[in-house]
């Protein structure tokens, strides 16, 4: 089931509103350095929300996965995708909080303390060369790279020839729609303008998150864009389930900040 009005999907126009929302925040938060600090530190609304939609995502792939396996019978190519997906989104929302490390108070071991950026105890912070980490290194420069591809490149290319959207789903992917895709984008764009900050770059990948959490969802549960089997066929079934899942996703927004408060962000 294909569906392509986009602008009738309640989660597409939700994920939207929120990063639209947190853009705006932050633009009246720049005004006030500490204020702005509490948004972006460590333990802030925007690395909370990052982790909890990693989280919901990673959650979200593994039920696809896992109901795509039990109609098949089979553990095929895009069931195998799916779930390296999940176990890979985990892994990005665990490294968002250190794997619960400063939530637990868990001193680092040697080797992080010696060689991590922050002296935390994940991946991504570990440092290349005298000023450099793998994320700065290497992870952002390949997430905006398959975040162009993937976003502007391939649906561009599929309007003209709809035989690579049908090629990408065969490997258990899926295509944003434009009109979500080019949100992403230039929310990513105008944080980069509009705000001065060393951590601003929280901001693109916050935007990224709830961008992905969307459109996955849209896709594989609802059939946005996207040929293949869906987790809710039926056409009733899918707008009330939209619904529901664009009021949890404004709950995320909220457990974000209330959580932030309860942890207390980092302001060293």
């Amino acid at each position: 089931m294909v569906i392509r009005k986009w602008f009738g999907n309640p989660v597409i126009a939700t994920g939207i509103v929120i990063n639209v929302f947190i853009l705006v925040l932050a633009v009246l938060l720049s005004g006030s350095p500490i204020q702005l600090k509490r948004l972006l530190v460590e333990d802030g609304i925007v690395e909370w929300m990052q982790f909890l939609v990693f989280a919901m995502t990673s959650g979200l792939l593994g039920y696809a996965a896992i109901e795509r396996w039990q109609r098949e019978g089979k553990f095929g190519l895009q069931v195998l995708a799916l779930a390296g997906l999940c176990l890979l989104v985990a892994a990005a929302a665990m490294e968002e909080i250190s794997w619960f490390q400063r939530i637990l108070h868990i001193q680092s071991p040697e080797f992080f303390q010696h060689n991590n950026r922050q002296g935390e105890t994940n991946l991504h912070n570990l440092a290349l060369g005298n000023k450099g980490s793998i994320h700065k290194t290497i992870l952002l420069k390949l997430i905006v790279l398959v975040g162009l591809t993937h976003n502007i490149i391939l649906p561009l290319i599929a309007r003209s020839r709809p035989g690579v959207r049908a090629f990408v789903e065969k490997f258990g992917l899926y295509l944003p729609t434009l009109p979500a895709a080019i949100s992403y984008i230039v929310l990513v764009i105008l944080s980069h303008l509009l705000i001065e900050h060393e951590r601003k770059g929280e901001l693109g990948e916050m935007f990224g998150a709830v961008h992905y959490m969307a459109t996955a969802f849209s896709a594989y549960f609802l059939g946005l864009n996207y040929g293949q089997t869906t987790v809710f066929e039926g056409p009733s079934d899918a707008r009330r389930v939209a619904r529901l899942f664009s009021c949890l996703m404004v709950f995320l927004l909220l457990t974000a900040w209330l959580l932030s408060a309860g942890a207390g962000a980092q302001m060293d």
